[in-house]
């Protein structure tokens, strides 16, 4: 039997031999992880195994490369990844210790609680409840949150998901609700953001979802992510990207070549870290673009939360068609 795909998306690998950093499409499975040069090839370039290997995250063995995690395996071969965004790396994170966890036990990789069966009625359709959800006029509402100065972008809280089930009259009450919504989480439809939920999942609390306003989750594919608090009220334009402008702003480029434009389809971006002591520099709030071509571009952007922008901005892009940034 075919091993089971646990996660799947863009990442920059870091090369073995010439230790250039190029964009790979890497699949997480229960025994490993494959690497592939694109997303459409039939066979991956490189595999990884599972077994016995050790994960380190946050790594920061390369001082400019922001959101990178280290695979070591049991022959000391490392092998560095880097997200794009914390939420991104720690997904990621996330998954590949319990598949490790797993292997070590001897068990399946299952997204489900630890401490007790969730037995759910056959009734009950997970995917079609997560559509229904996700409807833009009846479903629950994505909102912009803000706790411990930080605001979480296209989330809503645990209560609002019970609230949301009741109300639906898809369960008949928060306790039954909470059974459901643990299973939502546990399949991977729901995401915690924020270290409250975030610990309730890793097992610190009795239930793996929290039916509270101050735990917040998010869809996996709802353009999630978390900055620090700022006064700038500038917010990614969520619109249906056919020629229309996304995003529109002043940034720095590297380079002396002309006037033009970066073409998105199939690319990677992610942030660059440009002092690594922490001193401030003139070279702040810089990001990286990968296009299919493997051509790199530097940019920068006159702000934190205006990086994490451009880079959510670019990566909707990237993977709806023919788009690009002209400068």
């Amino acid at each position: 039997m075919e091993p089971k795909r646990i996660r799947e998306g863009y990442l920059v690998k870091r090369g073995s031999v010439f230790n250039t950093w190029k964009p790979m499409w890497v699949v997480l499975l229960e025994d490993g992880i494959e690497f592939y040069k694109k997303k459409s090839d039939n066979s991956p370039k490189g595999m990884i195994p599972l077994k016995g290997s050790t994960l380190t995250s946050p790594c920061q063995d390369f001082g400019k490369r922001m959101f990178v995690f280290k695979i070591t395996t049991t022959k000391q071969q490392d092998h560095f990844f880097q997200a794009a965004f914390l939420e991104e790396r720690d997904a990621w994170v996330r998954d590949i210790k319990k598949a490790i966890k797993c292997i070590e036990g001897g068990q399946k990789f299952a997204r489900k609680s630890t401490r007790r069966s969730i037995r759910l009625p056959e009734t009950v359709d997970l995917g079609a409840l997560y559509l229904s959800m996700k409807d833009t006029e009846k479903g629950i509402k994505e909102l912009n949150l803000e706790k411990d100065k930080k605001i979480f972008n296209h989330c809503f809280t645990g209560n609002c998901v019970i609230d949301w089930l009741v109300s639906n009259k898809s369960v008949r009450n928060r306790q039954e609700g909470l059974m459901i919504a643990s299973s939502l989480l546990n399949e991977g439809y729901l995401q915690p953001a924020g270290e409250l939920s975030k610990n309730a999942v890793d097992g610190t609390a009795e239930n793996p979802f929290l039916d509270n306003p101050d735990a917040f989750y998010y869809f996996p594919d709802s353009g999630f992510f978390c900055e620090e608090n700022s006064s700038d009220e500038d917010v990614i334009l969520k619109e249906e990207f056919r020629g229309v402008i996304i995003k529109q702003g002043c940034l720095l480029k590297q380079g002396e070549d002309p006037l033009g434009a970066i073409h998105l389809r199939g690319c990677v971006v992610t942030s660059v870290e440009s002092n690594p002591d922490g001193r401030k520099s003139e070279e702040e709030n810089l990001f990286e673009i990968i296009t299919a071509d493997e051509v790199h571009y530097f940019l920068q952007a006159a702000t934190s939360k205006e990086r994490t922008e451009w880079i959510k901005a670019i990566q909707v892009a990237s993977r709806t068609g023919n788009n690009h940034i002209a400068h």
